[in-house]
């Protein structure tokens, strides 16, 4: 272990969350505790949990009591996970029509906001309370140091880069913000066949000790390096995100970044992470102290466990709470579903959803499925997008347009595409009325018609 690690984490960091009024080193020792709990224990806990939450929710916030109602529901009806199972799903266009019904009355003032990418094709504004936001910052913190990914270690992210242009005031403070955890950014949406050397000169000039990435471009770089036999050792970890990991993937990369061991990570924007390999990586461990997930219809699978839709809820966010909120992703779960290690949390064994085409350029770079939904998140007006390459060089731009989306939305998004795509793309903007459906319910993002 480094001297800035303890450092950082018994000294630094908590002097700057006191100045800043926060708490999330105590949330991560409540969470750190709560691990070794039995399977018992934690569902005990979980269900403590949900109780005083759907109670909540029952006083504060006009969505739920109305919707309950309607049904014949109240708090006292609550005696099992079935009865719980038995309330309405919450979804995106729920949240979007209900979007002041379901603030909290007393915490509606104190929410802070964020969009998410919109990565099933439908940005969406939330608020969460500042308590949930700490405490999501601690089950991060919390995941991540089961892959050795500790606060304070060196690490580098091979992530998406700023969209707009942000102020010098605003960069300084990212930067100097980015050093004090020993972390660089590289931005993975510039990245192309004949840049390769200059990203694995990057992270081997940095000597990085945990890599977080999205998948698809540290696999790229992964088997670039190899194809020309090179390799970067000194990494410890490498954190896949924003899509699933497969075991293929895993191997290249390891392979690439010699005495690494690559996790598989899952998380959302609504939620930050929601599962996490750990030292065993057989499965993902969920923060089942933290969030109840629960898989809709469930069906058996080829290796005997359990696969469906997945439903989640917030047990901390009191301020604009998602109940049983479908976020678009189908997973698979261990059967039974309880922990098999030390640690008596439960496991999800994969990720099912998230299949996003990647977009090609005319000058070698792969874009990841997320770039789209990074760029859009926060433009007025996009309801639902779809991006189709048809050519290389030719693109059609799908948006279901809000009243919001005028001219200056449809110059900023050609203007912030092109800086990506190129000059010598066509961008065709289509306005329409609806996207379909894929033949398995979802919404694809990208649609790359190329072979």
């Amino acid at each position: 272990m480094n001297l800035y690690e303890p450092a950082f984490r018994h000294v630094l960091y908590p002097a700057y969350e006191r100045l800043r009024g926060r708490r999330t080193l105590q949330h991560l020792g409540e969470y750190e505790a709560n691990q070794w709990r039995s399977p018992e224990e934690i569902a005990a806990l979980q269900w403590a949990k949900l109780k005083a939450l759907v109670e909540h929710c029952w006083r504060e916030v006009p969505y739920y009591r109305t919707r309950w109602q309607s049904i014949g529901f109240e708090p006292g009806d609550l005696r099992s996970m079935r009865d719980y199972a038995r309330l309405p799903v919450l979804t995106k266009a729920d949240i979007r029509e209900n979007f002041q019904g379901l603030h909290a009355r007393s915490l509606a003032r104190q929410l802070l906001y964020k969009a998410t990418g919109g990565s099933t094709g439908e940005p969406l504004h939330f608020g969460y309370t500042r308590e949930s936001s700490e405490r999501r910052a601690a089950v991060m913190w919390r995941g991540y140091g089961w892959t050795g990914a500790r606060m304070g270690r060196r690490s580098l992210f091979l992530w998406g880069g700023p969209v707009g242009d942000p102020g010098r005031g605003a960069l300084l403070k990212e930067r100097l913000y980015h050093a004090a955890f020993r972390r660089r950014i590289l931005n993975s949406f510039l990245m192309r066949d004949d840049n390769m050397a200059d990203y694995a000169a990057a992270i081997a000039g940095y000597r990085p000790e945990v890599i977080v990435a999205y998948v698809d471009p540290i696999f790229r770089l992964s088997r670039w390096l190899l194809e020309h036999g090179r390799s970067i050792p000194g990494v410890a970890t490498v954190l896949g995100a924003a899509e699933a990991l497969h075991g293929y993937q895993r191997s290249v990369i390891e392979a690439a970044f010699p005495g690494a061991r690559a996790y598989n990570t899952y998380g959302c924007r609504e939620f930050m992470l929601i599962a996490c390999e750990a030292e065993d990586r057989d499965g993902l461990l969920s923060s089942a102290d933290h969030l109840v997930l629960e898989l809709l219809d469930p069906v058996r699978t080829e290796d005997g466990n359990e696969r469906g839709e997945l439903a989640i809820t917030d047990l901390h966010n009191m301020g604009m709470p998602f109940l049983r909120y479908l976020n678009g992703d189908v997973v698979s779960r261990k059967t039974p579903w309880h922990a098999t290690g030390a640690r008596g949390l439960p496991r999800l064994s994969r990720i099912d959803g998230r299949r996003l085409d990647a977009i090609r350029t005319t000058d070698g770079r792969v874009l990841p499925g997320e770039f789209f939904p990074h760029m859009l998140k926060d433009v007025a007006g996009v309801r639902r997008f779809q991006v189709v390459q048809e050519t290389l060089d030719r693109f059609t731009r799908k948006v279901v347009p809000g009243p919001e989306f005028g001219r200056g939305q449809e110059a900023y998004v050609r203007r912030e595409v092109t800086k990506v795509l190129g000059s010598d793309a066509c961008l065709a903007l289509e306005r329409v009325d609806d996207i379909p459906l894929t033949a398995s319910g979802k919404y694809r993002v990208t649609v790359s018609r190329l072979q």
